[in-house]
């Protein structure tokens, strides 16, 4: 069975555009597949924990194949609960809103804890880092208020969103990421008809994953 689990990192709940546009997708992909199982991560309401220094210690220790001392063995063990939550999934569906030309900080706060070595990536000396998430899918739903990508310039803010996630999901080995975008949300005569528009190319986009 197919695991998907959906990310919501929007704090605005149903209110959030980009959960809007991400739902459709995931209500058309299990209309065609109703085997399909879900997991929803609404992380401004799930327990995130701060990346401290035990758990800084851990991950380097971890690195560098050091055995850990009590504290951090504990902080360890908390980074695999949640990080396998993420490892379990075959697919990822993502809702993103653009937060100062990035992504909010608890999607930020998220990745901190779960990107860790033996767990979603290794690294070799000679080549560097590769990822231990093969075969795996994302689907990127971003918003943006004043950024759109049609008409990039710093006077209507710069795209380090899409670039950022794409390229953390790359070093954990997740190549086959597709996105929507619902942008401008702000800055466009017809704001309702553009979110119409968003959600049919969620629709497409997920009818067109459902034969895969």
């Amino acid at each position: 069975m197919t695991k998907l689990l959906f990310i919501q990192a929007s704090p605005r709940g149903e209110q959030s555009k980009s959960i809007q546009v991400a739902q459709t997708y995931l209500d058309t992909l299990k209309a065609t597949n109703p085997a399909l199982e879900v997991d929803v991560l609404p992380l401004w309401e799930t327990d995130l924990p701060a990346f401290d220094g035990d758990k800084a210690a851990a991950k380097v220790n971890m690195m560098l194949g050091q055995k850990h001392n009590s504290a951090q063995k504990t902080a360890w063990d908390q980074i695999v609960q949640i990080a396998s939550r993420f490892i379990a999934a075959d697919r990822y569906l993502f809702a993103v809103p653009m937060w100062n030309g990035t992504i909010p900080y608890r999607l930020k706060q998220y990745i901190d804890i779960i990107h860790q070595p033996s767990l979603l990536f290794g690294m070799k000396p000679e080549t560097g880092y590769f990822g231990l998430l093969e075969k795996k899918h994302a689907t990127l739903v971003l918003t943006a208020g004043a950024y759109a990508d049609s008409r990039p310039s710093p006077a209507f803010g710069v795209d380090y969103q899409s670039t950022y996630l794409k390229a953390w999901l790359n070093q954990a080995g997740v190549v086959a990421i597709d996105e929507v975008r619902y942008q401008p949300t702000l800055l466009t005569p017809d704001p309702q008809g553009a979110l119409e528009q968003a959600k049919r190319s969620a629709m497409s986009l997920a009818m067109t994953h459902a034969r895969i």
